[in-house]
């Protein structure tokens, strides 16, 4: 038995040849671009106020600061992962990595979620020291680093406006996590200030290593969806081949039905199809392309159809030809 193979990618077909794919990849390279330089700029400002909130916490002799130096550096490490994966996305497909090295993305979201998720146990057992030494805090010197740690996660996360690709959504939501966090140091300084109540520092640093673990725990699990090659959401094999027996004029049915994303933006799908006897191979082809990109938004493609004897398998007829 043989088999007719065609393969062709949705961003080439119908979009006037090599000159659509081109324009996508061109596209493509330049979203890559404008998100490797709001990732520059948040960087450069919470590198600088992790610094701030170190000395200030170490001064202040506050946890919560601490903490909030810890997670603000781990950001700054996600964030200089980030960039490094996005230039090394860069680079040109090869024999070797024919995907090219957009895969360096999600490995560097894994790499980061996992030590976040490291620092939180670091958080939390440093706490339940300070609930037994209960050292003296400077509520004074905690509440100015605390805001003006703020006014830099506030800079930072409105720099990061407009993320698309999963580095960069994972570092707006670090960001957002740090905001939360300098919020509530400031929260402990004004109890500390006007109180007096001590504990108010390691107690609010518990809640500052929830939110570490909240965004660490949601990096990880994501960037592992997509490095175990599992279908975006929204999208399956069944959803798939809803949208297209039946629909699509001469399919019989699809089989062998793949989708995932190198990246966790855009889906990439291969599937093999069997037409129904006498079907224009062509037509029908074209039509499987239009159908999972207009309504799935899949634009990247690999299509196999099978010679028309293989339809003499039950599952391959179709239940209004049977």
């Amino acid at each position: 038995m043989t088999h007719s193979h065609s393969h062709h990618h949705g961003h080439d077909h119908d979009h006037g040849g090599r000159h659509g794919h081109h324009h996508a990849h061109a596209a493509h390279r330049h979203a890559a671009g404008n998100g490797q330089q709001r990732l520059i700029v948040a960087l450069a400002l919470l590198g600088t106020f992790t610094v701030v909130e170190a000395v200030g916490g170490y001064f202040a002799h506050s946890l919560a600061l601490l903490a909030e130096a810890v997670h603000m550096l781990a950001d700054c490490g996600s964030m200089a992962l980030a960039i490094i994966a996005i230039h090394l996305g860069k680079r040109p497909a090869d024999s070797v990595r024919t995907y090219g090295h957009q895969r360096y993305q999600p490995l560097a979201a894994f790499v980061n979620g996992l030590a976040l998720l490291l620092l939180t146990a670091g958080v939390v057992y440093e706490a339940v020291l300070r609930f037994v030494e209960r050292p003296a805090v400077d509520g004074r010197l905690m509440l100015m680093v605390a805001v003006a740690g703020g006014v830099a996660n506030l800079a930072a996360f409105l720099a990061l406006s407009g993320a698309r690709s999963l580095n960069e959504r994972g570092a707006r939501a670090h960001v957002l996590s740090d905001l939360l966090g300098s919020a509530v140091a400031a929260v402990a300084a004004l109890v500390i200030l006007l109180t007096g109540w001590s504990l108010a520092d390691p107690l609010l640093s518990l809640l500052v290593s929830v939110l570490i673990f909240r965004s660490g725990w949601a990096v990880t699990k994501e960037s592992a969806h997509v490095l175990l090659e599992s279908a975006p959401a929204g999208l399956s094999a069944e959803r798939i081949e809803q949208e297209l027996v039946g629909v699509v004029p001469g399919l019989a049915s699809v089989h062998h039905v793949h989708v995932w994303t190198l990246t966790g933006e855009t889906p990439v799908a291969t599937l093999h199809a069997t037409l129904i006897t006498g079907a224009d191979r062509r037509r029908t082809l074209s039509g499987i392309h239009a159908r999972l990109r207009e309504r799935l938004g899949i634009s990247h493609i690999t299509a196999q159809i099978e010679d028309d004897e293989v339809c003499a398998e039950p599952r391959c007829i179709p239940e209004t030809h049977l």
